[in-house]
């Protein structure tokens, strides 16, 4: 029995469900999003419920169950509430700036660094250093903090790079000169 999947999703006030075949359709004031279930669940909407059932009792399809109940919960999270990503840039000279829809970053490389926002999308910088990635899916959120991150993931001596904001770098001993 999955505990994921036997909880209904309660749909906050402005956003719509509704059961197109084997696809939930949920809709915003501004977005709509869709889930493809492919009939691996049965999904009801009832009283501003959300309710997933499995369709048989084989391991994959209690899987299923718990997986489409958790993809339809970030999409109604999203819609309502959306999904942020703190990053910090740490280094002398490391900076970040938004320019357009491009966020230019200077990563200590001998060129900056040029990365093209998604659409659904938005980036704000604070200070120089603290990026803000901000979005209605929660999958592309992490996508994108995690290419960001890859352009200069920080190295464990002095902590230079970029970090989510929640992360802990592990730090190493230097050199140390023998006596």
């Amino acid at each position: 029995m999955s505990r994921i999947g036997k909880a209904p999703i309660a749909l906050p006030s402005g956003v719509e469900a509704k059961v197109e075949g084997t696809k939930l359709v949920i809709k915003s004031a501004k977005y709509q999003k869709e889930l493809e279930t492919y009939g691996k669940v049965k999904i009801e909407v009832q009283d501003n419920n959300i309710i997933f059932a499995p369709i048989g009792d084989a391991r994959e399809d209690r899987a299923f169950w718990g997986t489409y109940r958790s993809l339809a919960n970030n999409i109604v999270v999203g819609l309502s509430a959306g999904y942020e990503k703190n990053l910090e840039i740490n280094g002398v000279g490391y900076r970040a700036a938004v320019n357009g829809k491009v966020l230019e970053m200077a990563l200590g490389y001998s060129h900056p660094v040029h990365y093209e926002i998604p659409e659904e999308i938005e980036i704000t910088v604070e200070k120089g250093t603290q990026v803000k990635i901000k979005g209605i899916d929660k999958q592309v959120i992490g996508q994108v903090a995690a290419k960001i991150r890859s352009f200069r993931p920080p190295e464990p001596y002095k902590g230079k790079g970029v970090k989510y904001a929640d992360e802990t770098i592990i730090r190493k001993a230097g050199k140390t000169a023998k006596k």
